[in-house]
């Protein structure tokens, strides 16, 4: 193997880290608003709210590493 195929590789690595990363996120963040939800039925609309907005950021930057991951080589 070449270095640059082992950088390669190491990069791809890097972007399965951040999707597995990501999903954990994505998991953790609908976790509570579950749980916010059971406890408090009544304040759900404010919760989904910021649940949207906190996936939408955790994906932002899963896309920001998938994308430096296939740049810096």
């Amino acid at each position: 193997m070449t270095p640059m195929e082992i950088a390669g590789s190491v990069n791809m690595i890097g972007a399965g880290l951040a999707a597995i990363g990501s999903g954990i996120g994505v998991g953790l963040i609908f976790a509570s608003v579950i749980q916010g939800t059971a406890r408090q039925p009544e304040a759900r609309g404010a919760m989904m709210g910021t649940a949207w907005i906190g996936m939408a950021i955790v994906e932002a930057l899963f896309i920001l590493a998938l994308a430096f991951a296939f740049v810096i080589n």
